[in-house]
């Protein structure tokens, strides 16, 4: 389960990683990442089976526009000449993009609650696995978009909207 979860954050940091990151923001973004990675399903599994009746639809859609958001920021800022952006991977930017990658994970801690799982052992390998595979999903975008330029942007945030959309409707 901790690999499923990871592999939803590395391809969504593939995206992020086309921005042209250097290697003191990879590191703060993958930690980051698995922080929320730990927080999320222990939210999760302490709001219970009932709450999850009302919240997953709305996480659901949380975290697709979340998504959505980013990926047009990314894809407009590959046609300014500003380097002012509303979102960054930095502060509130940079919580936003953790909440919307990490939003499986709580519906996931709520199925763990449900099953007894051994919670430190369950959060602490979901968090370590998802930041070390958004390290890696960093690193390869970032090392490809030297490759495309300005062109890993548009591509960067074309990715992160076609997750943005594949979370919100049910295919």
């Amino acid at each position: 389960m901790a690999g499923a979860l990871g592999m939803d954050a590395f391809s969504v940091t593939l995206g992020m990683g086309m921005l042209g990151l250097r290697g003191q923001q990879i590191f703060r973004i993958g930690l980051t990442i698995g922080l929320f990675h730990v927080a999320m399903p222990l939210l999760g599994m302490a709001c219970g089976k009932w709450l999850s009746l009302y919240f997953d639809m709305v996480a659901i859609y949380i975290g697709g526009g979340l998504l959505l958001l980013i990926g047009l920021q990314m894809i407009l800022s590959a046609f300014s000449t500003e380097e002012h952006s509303f979102l960054k991977p930095v502060g509130w930017g940079l919580a936003a993009f953790a909440i919307s990658v990490s939003l499986d994970s709580f519906s996931a801690g709520l199925s763990f609650g449900i099953l007894g799982a051994k919670t430190m052992v369950t959060v602490f390998l979901i968090g370590l696995v998802s930041m070390l595979l958004s390290w890696a999903g960093l690193l390869i975008g970032s090392r490809f978009h030297q490759y495309i330029g300005i062109y890993g942007e548009l591509l960067g945030g074309s990715i992160l909207i076609g997750f943005g959309i594949k979370i919100m409707l049910p295919l």
